[in-house]
């Protein structure tokens, strides 16, 4: 990993960081500022959570200013909100050499009897935003010779009862990635995802877990990971931004694991 952020990253870059106003979004945001991005846009819903985001990272940051950091509250499900994303960035910084999708919704339900309205929206959150957002920035990533990571999930590589829709909407995702990585390698360009195991954000209380439930699922949960614990934001966002890094300039098209080894095994 980066041991010194002028190894990693200068002032001069630029990143976009979506759902950045809560977990892994979040703590991506500042493990950049704190690694020596110079210039962030984050995005995500809650006004008042992304402006925490923004503190966070000027106070992280190397030399960060109020306006080194570009704020975009919106539905990154509406074409206008990924269109805002792209204008804001370029007009306020003048590139992108960074793009971490990392928005996404989970639902819960069998697949005989959830409504397919709810698969609209985990396919419209988890993908679709995904590929018109990136579309809009792969032509200033080509300029810079950018990287595009993605943010999954262990639910993309194996699948779980209960939550057919989400895995299905993120092994969707890591075949973008594997697609694009193709696509984008002779403009140097790469093109990575992450795939977490359990890590405690407010991802599953969203999708209506009760802080009850919440917690037995974290406590349950521990149990299916080999390394014995569920993981930790820090531990996502190093290694985001590790594949986003000058470090691992020979990686594209991977489907990075970070779940404690819980992707090996077989349940009996």
């Amino acid at each position: 990993m980066c041991s010194e952020a002028v190894t990693c990253f200068s002032r001069e870059m630029v990143a976009v960081v979506t759902g950045a106003s809560s977990g892994i979004g979040e703590g991506t945001a500042v493990k950049l500022a704190q690694m020596g991005v110079g210039r962030l846009c984050i995005t995500g819903r809650n006004k008042q959570a992304l402006e925490s985001t923004k503190q966070r990272c000027i106070k992280a940051g190397v030399d960060m200013k109020d306006s080194d950091v570009v704020t975009v509250t919106g539905d990154i499900t509406e074409e206008e909100t990924c269109k805002s994303i792209f204008s804001k960035t370029i007009e306020a910084f003048g590139r992108i050499n960074i793009l971490i999708n990392n928005a996404g919704v989970m639902k819960t339900g069998l697949q005989e009897t959830t409504s397919i309205d709810q698969y609209d929206e985990l396919m419209n959150v988890n993908v679709r935003s995904v590929v018109f957002l990136t579309q809009l920035c792969i032509p200033e990533l080509k300029k810079t010779k950018g990287t595009v990571v993605n943010v999954s999930s262990l639910s993309g590589v194996r699948s779980f009862p209960g939550v057919g829709f989400y895995c299905m909407s993120k092994a969707a995702l890591d075949m973008f990635t594997k697609c694009l990585a193709l696509e984008l390698a002779a403009s140097g360009v790469r093109v990575n995802s992450v795939n977490p195991g359990v890590i405690v954000t407010p991802l599953q209380k969203r999708g209506g877990m009760s802080e009850e439930e919440y917690s037995v699922y974290l406590e349950k949960n521990q149990n299916f990971h080999p390394l014995g614990r569920v993981g930790d934001v820090d531990e996502v966002a190093d290694v985001i931004a590790f594949l986003a890094s000058s470090k691992a300039s020979f990686m594209t098209g991977n489907i990075t694991s970070i779940d404690g080894g819980r992707n090996l095994l077989c349940p009996r």
